[in-house]
């Protein structure tokens, strides 16, 4: 029966994949969310049968039916790793195989995770391709993590402002600093609320390591694309996918960093 509930929550994952590749490129640009999904090149709506998350783009050879251009390998790598998130987080984090004995609280965490882990990859590709990290997103991103940090310091609740609320505070003022002292060249106010929502998420000591990682990845990466020639010492790099990764690893791995 566990090998049914990965390959459900694989399934699902996909699914909502494919809604985060919407959210992804309408957002930034201020379109409706809403609107019937559409060819990149001739605006022509798509059928059902070309919307299967990941199907429909290998059974067209990666190619748009209506005028045989290539589809952005965004689309599947969106899906399939929002399929494999969901798997990862349903079996390891919650441990799948004793899932008829979990608490319905743990049930909530499972579905709340779900939703943080869409946020940030929302986050990661729309900063990586448009350099812009939606307000409705991060918006979406603080509830969960509101509501996840609520249920956690159950019942005491005191908690969720000392651990975590006043915490963010601290977590803030680094990016806060950079964007102050940059005038904006060099940090977004984007990434600024983001990690805002990193200390309310993770606490004052993961937020801090998360942040701590989000530079040491981000200027290892820099420095690659500088010296690949990519991009010259002023080029802009979006930060928001470095914080995602960031925040990533220290919401499922603190123990072990």
């Amino acid at each position: 029966m566990d090998i049914i509930f990965l390959v459900f929550f694989f399934i699902i994952g996909t699914a909502v994949g494919s809604f985060l590749n919407v959210l992804i490129d309408r957002l930034p640009n201020e379109q409706e969310i809403n609107g019937r999904s559409h060819c990149d090149y001739c605006q022509r709506n798509l059928d059902w049968y070309e919307l299967i998350p990941l199907v429909s783009f290998f059974l067209q050879g990666g190619k748009s039916r209506c005028c045989h251009k290539k589809i952005s390998w965004q689309y599947p790598t969106v899906e399939m790793t929002t399929g494999v998130a969901f798997l990862l987080i349903s079996n390891f984090k919650f441990q799948i195989s004793n899932i008829h004995d979990r608490l319905p609280i743990t049930d909530c965490q499972l579905l709340l995770t779900f939703g943080i882990v869409s946020c940030l990859i929302v986050i990661f590709f729309s900063d990586l391709k448009y350099q812009i990290i939606p307000d409705s997103v991060q918006v979406v991103f603080f509830g969960f993590s509101m509501i996840f940090r609520f249920i956690t310091v159950f019942p005491n609740y005191y908690l969720l402002a000392t651990n975590y609320l006043v915490p963010s505070l601290i977590v803030l003022f680094p990016i806060l600093f950079l964007w102050l002292i940059t005038k904006g060249k060099g940090m977004g106010f984007g990434d600024v609320k983001f990690s805002l929502i990193m200390g309310v998420l993770l606490g004052l000591k993961g937020g801090l390591v998360a942040l701590y990682l989000a530079f040491i990845t981000g200027g290892i990466v820099g420095l690659i694309l500088v010296l690949l020639k990519k991009k010259k010492l002023k080029s802009k790099i979006a930060f928001g996918p470095f914080l995602a990764i960031g925040t990533i690893i220290m919401l499922f791995f603190a123990d072990k960093v």
